[in-house]
């Protein structure tokens, strides 16, 4: 199986966007189409699938996510369009009884398998009995891709997208969930970048996940990179109506849609990091944009 069929656009497009909210500061912005990839693999989750899915061969593949994963989506897409069969360990057992929403019924639809577990159950999906569970229940044969598709694989196919940006900018900024991608942005960039991360979750856990996962994948840190985890707006999926209003205002603004649960927040936090004077006059900041509306 080779993913490469799928026709990626890459390198994605480099696009800046003129915006006197960084100009004012001496600052250029430029975006990082990464949505522009796949139409069905958009922007990371190609990133981050592509070496999974070599190392899948044609296995059935069995992924986790919540209700609304853009993970599970890509995935399941995936399949359909590769032809191999997904799986998808859905968070929250009260949902099996329910009419599914719109990003389950994507899933279904592209040929996923859902297969729901309770709350408790999820928290433990990656503890060796509860795996084995899933996967006596589910196919032994399956191969396992982790919640948001983070493992060293990933990371690896993420450092395309550092490698991308070598050159063409001085800080390279992502939303992050579970920091695959910062891992291996980071990576990817040449000595002298830098590459910023901005949760979309509440609380600190991701400093320790990026260096686990950079050492997994390259055995050991790997780039510079920080985390700016005041943009959470509450948590994920979270978006207030600051967020939303900021969001259109950017879309009127540069005729390109924002993705409200990852790239409004990523957005919010370099317009304001470029307010507050952290970036140096003459520096070239590049968001990543890693999903489409």
């Amino acid at each position: 199986m080779n993913p490469e069929t799928l026709a990626p656009r890459l390198p994605s497009p480099l696009e800046e966007a003129v915006d006197e909210r960084f100009a004012r500061h001496g600052v250029r912005l430029f975006l990082k189409r990464d949505d522009l990839i796949h139409p069905d693999l958009v922007g990371n989750k190609w990133r981050k699938l592509v070496l999974n899915l070599r190392a899948a061969a044609g296995r059935p593949v069995l992924t986790f996510g919540g209700a609304y994963s853009n993970h599970l989506r890509a995935t399941a897409a995936a399949g359909r369009l590769l032809g191999f069969p997904t799986i998808g360990v859905v968070r929250g057992d009260e949902l099996a009884g329910r009419p599914l929403n719109d990003s389950l019924a994507r899933c279904a639809a592209d040929g996923m398998r859902l297969h729901f577990v309770d709350r408790a159950t999820y928290r433990r999906k990656s503890s060796p009995d509860v795996l084995a569970d899933l996967l006596d229940l589910l196919g032994r044969d399956a191969y396992v891709v982790p919640e948001g598709g983070s493992n060293s694989l990933a990371v690896r196919g993420c450092t395309a997208l550092g490698e991308e940006l070598r050159g063409v900018t001085d800080v390279a900024g992502v939303a992050c969930g579970t920091g695959g991608t910062l891992a291996g942005l980071a990576a990817g960039l040449a000595p002298g970048q830098r590459a910023i991360g901005v949760p979309v979750l509440k609380g600190a856990f991701l400093t320790s996940e990026i260096r686990t996962l950079q050492q997994s994948a390259f055995g050991g840190p790997r780039g510079t990179w920080t985390l700016e985890d005041r943009f959470h707006f509450g948590g994920y999926a979270r978006v207030p109506r600051e967020l939303d209003a900021f969001a259109r205002d950017f879309e009127e603004r540069h005729g390109v849609g924002v993705e409200r649960v990852y790239v409004a927040k990523l957005l919010y936090g370099l317009v304001s990091l470029a307010q507050e004077g952290a970036f140096a006059r003459g520096a070239r900041v590049t968001a990543v944009i890693t999903g489409h509306p």
